[in-house]
Order: C-alpha cells, then structure tokens, then sequence
C-alpha cells in the first residue's frame, strides 16, 4: 500500500486492473483551460514539450513550468504529431490530465526478497496482482516504497537534480550478507544508490521489514545505528513480516511471539529517547502490529511526528482512538440523533472491519454507548477472517469479498453495513477480483443497507447518518 501522510490518499490502490499507460494520453481538458484554447482533446498523447520527450508526469511539471509550453501532439484520429504552443497565467493551471503519472510503463522489482508478499499469493490470483513494481517515481508521487536497486546512475542524478522527496525507502537491514539473504544479490546497490541520495541531503522515509531470526537482534540495531548517523533520514518504519498459508518459507511471525515483539519495542525506545532529544521527533517508529503483539499500549500521538508513514500501519491505532475521543466529545447531538434514527427503525449498525482493528472500532462503539447513556451498543465491529490469504493477514485492507459475503450472516434485514473504502482498489474492485457494485447489490438482497466509506470516526458517523436519512 501507498505510504502518504496522514492527510493522503486513503483508497487503496494495489494492483488496478487497467492497462499500463504507454505514453502521455490526454484523460481530459478542462474547459476554457490553455490546453483547450489549443485545441488539445482528450485521447490525444503530448509527446514532448520544447523538444524533450515525455517519460512522466515528472518530465511534464518540470518541462511545462513556464508561462509557454510547446508540445509536440499525436492525434491518433490524423496519425500525425503537431505543434501546439500553449500561453497562460502565472498561477494558472495548463487543464492537462493525463491517464496515468508514468507514460513509459512501471519499473518492475529485479529482487528475490525472502519475504515477497506477491511469492504467497495463491495461484488463481488476478494477473495484475503479481506486478512487482519497484519504481522510484511511484515512491515520489505516490509513497510507494522501493529498494533502490533498479536505479541508475542517470536515474539518480535526476532525483537528486530535481529534488524528488521524500523518497520512501525498504532498507530491511545493513550488513552485506544480510541483505543478500533478504533481497537477493543486486542488494548492494540499494546501498550504493541510497547513500547517494543521503549525502545530496534527499530527505528518506525508511522500512524494515522485520523477520525473526533474519534482520532483528544485533543486526537491526546494526541498521539502527547506521540510520542514526544521517540527518536526512527523517523516520524509519519497522514493520513485521507477514505471511499467507501459501508461503513456502515462512509459518510464523512475530503475531505468534509476545516476547519477541516485546524485544523490538524495548531495543527501538532508547533510539527513540536520542531522537526526540536531539531532533524533537521520535523518527524511529513502529507499526501498530508490534503493540498490539507485545500487547503493549498504543503510545501517544506526539510519538509519531505528523504521521508520515501513517499508510504504512505506523499509528493508524492512535490517530483512530484520539478521533474516537474527539467525535465522542464534540459530535453528541450527531451521536444522539443517530442513536434516536437507528432505535426508531430497530436498525443495527455493522462496522465491517479486519481483525487487527476490531479492538480500536469497539472502543469507538462503546464510546457512543457511554455517551448516549445506552443500555447497550446500536454499532459493533465485524471482524472478517482473513481465510482466503490465511497465515497471520489480518488488516482492514485485505479484506476480500468472498470472505466478507460467506462470513456475513444471510438475513441482514435491519442491518446497516458499513464496508471499508480501503478494501478496494481505484477500479472498485477487492483483492479476489470482485466488484463493489456486486457486493453491494448481494448484501442489498439479504435485507442490508449499504454505505462504503473510510474507516475513521468521524467518517463512520456521517456514513451512518447518510445511511438512516436516505
């Protein structure tokens, strides 16, 4: 998943089931825009501006940051390319969208990483789903992470020359031989690559990925002290290995071992003293799946610094159950009017959730009971079992239909049932290839309401109010 601050894009966006773009196709022209008093329309591609071809969005905001731009236009409809020049306003936008942010197709991973979520997916899996993408542009543009190891040199000057930042980073671990256990043998220019860009002073959002017995103990605090040494390197994420019942490596992770996970969090809290110490920020974080394992507290939300890897798991927890407080605290007359709409119609709500959050949604749910001084909860958590991936998946975001239509009950008469945004995709489409619009018509035709939004506080009480107006 993408790795946007907190204030990002909260639709999932794994694996769209469109085909890569292969060039800048024009998706649509605003009116009254520079591009339409040319003339440009949508379904033609922009080759090059002032001479230099296009490769991505990048290349067309660096090359078409002036008040003229001189394109180069195919129109598919002539087979021929044409000059345009385009004038505008300072501050105006050129109306330009494109169908894609890359125009020469994605970058695909030349690793062999040990704990490769795309080597546990099942074998009918959609063919888009094995896409390993690996693209330093995805990394800059959408807060994907990447190794750095497909890079080249040309490729590094470019991000460096044009301030491509932050780049989102998968470090996993330092030392040669166990980067090569992890990733494969191109693991050293990830390295090479990465330093380059620390020594530019390019900021760096890392990851580690966290395997048992591979890269944790001296070796992550190896990585640690490596990490401490540049000021560029503004937070690092330590996420645990997941695995499916597909994996042919992996039974076990740190969900399994309450001790162990007790281990990372007590090795990261001195790193994370120095670091608010000397910088004011925790930069050092944790995904929620280590508190919870080690069943630990969430900490506070100063601890996460902003959020910054807020879609990588990194205080999804937190920032749910100060919303939670929030929306208790200053949405009462929205709370008691939906807990008057919901009793009058005998309705119930079914917050549709994955197991890791079941936890967070019912503190919510008892928070709104508290409130409205109720004898009982009028919303609860579902938590779907993650059966079609198995192993230790159990977030929000995996959620797949035929999980959630054969665990939901069949009579969902007087039912409100709030599914996820995050479950799909772009397309609207879950992780085992089914449509929101079906899902949605079959729980329709059990007796459920249906209302799809993203999964905080305060959006599940507007969803819900949604829900009991219509």
């Amino acid at each position: 998943m993408p790795t946007t601050g907190k204030k990002g894009s909260k639709r999932a966006d794994y694996a769209s089931t469109r085909p890569q773009a292969d060039g800048a196709w024009v998706a649509s022209v605003e009116p009254g825009s520079p591009a339409d008093d040319a003339g440009i329309e949508e379904g033609m591609r922009i080759d090059a501006v002032g001479g230099v071809p296009l490769r991505d969005i990048i290349d067309w905001r660096w090359e078409a940051d002036g008040e003229v731009a001189e394109l180069d236009v195919y129109v598919p409809e002539d087979d021929e390319v044409y000059a345009a020049t385009l004038y505008r306003e300072p501050g105006q936008d050129w109306g330009i969208d494109f169908t894609d942010v890359l125009f020469d197709g994605i970058r695909t991973c030349v690793n062999a990483c040990q704990f490769c979520f795309m080597a546990m997916l099942p074998d009918d899996a959609r063919a888009s789903l094995m896409l390993r993408d690996d693209d330093y542009r995805l990394s800059f543009l959408q807060g994907n992470f990447v190794t750095l190891t497909n890079v080249s040199d040309e490729e590094v000057e470019r991000i460096i020359r044009c301030r491509l930042e932050p780049m989102n980073v998968s470090l996993h671990a330092i030392s040669p031989e166990v980067r090569r256990s992890l990733i494969g043998r191109r693991a050293q220019r990830g390295i090479d690559v990465l330093e380059r860009l620390l020594d530019a002073g390019i900021e760096v959002h890392g990851q580690i990925v966290l395997c048992a017995g591979i890269n944790d103990g001296d070796e992550l605090r190896r990585t640690l002290d490596w990490v401490e040494g540049y000021d560029s390197f503004t937070s690092l994420a330590l996420v645990p290995m997941g695995y499916t019942k597909y994996s042919k490596r992996f039974s076990a992770s740190f969900s399994e071992d309450e001790e162990a996970s007790r281990a990372v969090v007590r090795m990261l809290e001195p790193y994370q003293r120095r670091a608010r110490a000397q910088r004011g920020m925790t930069r050092f974080q944790l995904s929620d799946e280590f508190y919870l394992d080690a069943r630990l507290p969430i900490p506070p939300a100063e601890t996460y610094d902003g959020y910054p890897q807020f879609y990588d798991g990194i205080g999804m927890l937190r920032s749910f159950l100060d919303d939670s407080a929030e929306v208790c605290a200053v949405r009462t007359a929205d709370l008691m009017r939906l807990t008057v709409a919901l009793r009058h119609r005998g309705w119930e709500a079914l917050l549709v959730c994955g197991e890791a959050a079941q936890g967070v949604i019912g503190e919510f749910c008892d928070g709104w009971t508290v409130v409205c001084d109720l004898e009982g909860p009028l919303a609860r958590p579902v938590a779907i079992r993650n059966d079609y991936y198995g192993g230790d998946v159990n977030v929000t975001g995996l959620i797949v239909s035929c999980d959630l239509l054969g665990q939901l009950p069949d009579d969902l008469t007087d039912r409100v049932v709030v599914l996820p945004e995050v479950m799909f995709n772009f397309d609207h489409v879950t992780l085992d290839g089914d449509s929101q619009e079906h899902i949605v018509s079959e729980l329709e035709r059990r007796g459920a309401r249906v209302a799809i939004c993203q999964t905080t506080p305060a959006d599940l009480v507007d969803a819900l109010l949604s829900a009991v107006d219509a």
